[in-house]
């Protein structure tokens, strides 16, 4: 971030700057344990904490500038509302940015992929900023803005939404250069009345489009496909033979996809990716199709999304431990798209050995619910999954699918909690088992896995 002042900042949240306070940020932290000398400390209000409660220690920490919506005694600028306020900040200080230097916004949005996609550009894009993990809402996504300074050349950023006009809002602080849609799936299908208002959510993104910008969509999803005319120019990507980004003679070893990419016609060498799972194809193509756009050459940049790996926590993260289990740690979040998808990467993953699925729940399904635990269990056992152990009340409707389906004995499990999966666990694996571990962030099995992973060591 490059430095403002605190009168700046207070003119661009239309706040009320304390009396005598004469200070300068150079970062933005919401937590107070995250403060470093120099930062502004936004003080949220939450469900289990108020945030000015922690002011003192941040300033203890060495924050200059606290943004709040109540008096302090401490330096800080007074407004309405904090969280409107850290969006008016990002909006104001991107504008700076663009004044300043020149700088591309890449926005990215779709039911899964975006993290990983973020994460491949990360890596790719030279002088580019991108948020670490997942930082796609009205929080995360200004904070990122924010971590930008006069010398970014691409600010990579991840929108997502539970809702219609998320992603609009999103836009409105950082109206993007080039849009990425993934996919539309059923993530989050709880914010929404059906498939149709998901896919015009993410929308949003096309629309939200700088004037001469480009959207960048999946041809190989029809959903996505029919946001083009929303965007005065676009690029394609997929595996169709019309995407003008695609994937050509793809195939699998071990997990791992290999391709030859093709860019407006014209072959290129065969990659093999780093990630694991087929489903990565399109995430690579979307970064492949960014790269060229920005104006790298097509070898050049499929040789180098090829090779980035996994930046992200508990993403698609292979551990071989040393007794001979193999850990497949996907517990950062959960779709049926992507639980579907992670199972065909276990059997990839396994070659043949005992697979073990370990599914939790997937979070914010709305009326959804049920059945899209049901067709977890359905499709486990319709893909051959040697055993299937569902954690947690919510996820429950996957065991009693698999049950249904013919999954006797000890083929499938419930569990109510972690503790109770991990035991079932010690008692069972051995060497040569592949153990793919996969359920919403909020269902916690972020936690086995890590105890899993530990057991490597």
């Amino acid at each position: 971030m490059r430095a403002l002042t605190a009168q700046w900042v207070a003119n661009a949240v239309e706040g009320t700057l304390a009396a005598d306070v004469d200070a300068t940020v150079t970062s933005v932290v919401k937590d107070s344990r995250d403060a470093v000398a120099g930062s502004l400390y936004v003080a949220f209000v939450g469900e289990r904490a108020d945030g000015h409660d922690f002011v003192d220690a941040a300033v203890s920490a060495g924050s200059t500038l606290c943004l709040v919506s109540q008096p302090v005694a401490a330096p800080h600028v007074l407004v309405d509302d904090v969280e409107a306020a850290l969006g008016a900040l990002a909006r104001a200080y991107l504008a700076l940015l663009r004044t300043e230097g020149d700088i591309t916004v890449i926005g990215i949005t779709g039911s899964n992929g975006k993290t990983t996609t973020k994460d491949l550009l990360a890596q790719v894009l030279p002088n580019a900023v991108a948020p670490v993990g997942s930082y796609n809402n009205e929080i995360g996504m200004p904070i990122t803005v924010l971590a930008a300074d006069s010398s970014t050349r691409y600010l990579v950023l991840e929108m997502g939404a539970s809702g219609p006009g998320h992603i609009a809002y999103l836009t409105s602080i950082a109206p993007p250069d080039i849009a990425v849609v993934l996919m539309v799936g059923t993530a989050h299908s709880g914010g929404y009345a059906g498939p149709d208002g998901i896919a015009k959510a993410k929308s949003e993104i096309v629309s939200g489009l700088r004037p001469g910008g480009v959207a960048i969509l999946n041809l190989d999803d029809p959903a996505v496909a029919a946001m083009a005319p929303l965007a005065g120019r676009v690029v394609t990507f997929g595996f169709a033979a019309g995407a003008r980004v695609r994937a050509a003679d793809a195939n699998l070893d071990h997990g791992r996809a290999s391709f030859v990419p093709v860019v407006s016609g014209a072959s290129g060498q065969r990659v093999t990716l780093t990630l694991v799972g087929e489903h990565h194809v399109w995430n690579a193509l979307a970064a492949l199709a960014v790269a060229v756009e920005c104006g790298m050459d097509p070898n050049d940049a499929a040789a180098k999304v090829a090779a980035a790996g996994p930046v992200s926590e508990h993403r698609m993260a292979i551990t071989e431990r040393a007794d001979g289990v193999t850990i497949i740690d996907d517990s950062y979040n959960a779709s049926p798209e992507s639980m579907r998808a992670a199972m065909r990467a276990l059997l990839d993953v396994a070659d043949g050995g005992r697979t073990i699925a370990v599914v939790g729940e997937m979070l914010e399904m709305g009326d959804a619910s049920r059945d899209a635990h049901w067709d977890v269990g359905y499709n486990a056992v319709r893909l051959g999954i040697d055993y299937l152990l569902v954690v947690g009340e919510g996820a429950k409707p996957a065991f009693d699918a698999a049950v249904r389906e013919g999954s006797w004995g000890d083929e499938a499990a419930f569990v109510g909690t972690i503790g109770e999966a991990r035991t079932y666990l010690t008692q069972r694996l051995a060497a040569g088992d592949t153990v793919l571990v996969k359920g919403s962030h909020g269902s916690g099995l972020y936690e086995l896995a890590n105890e899993l992973v530990r057991e490597d060591a």
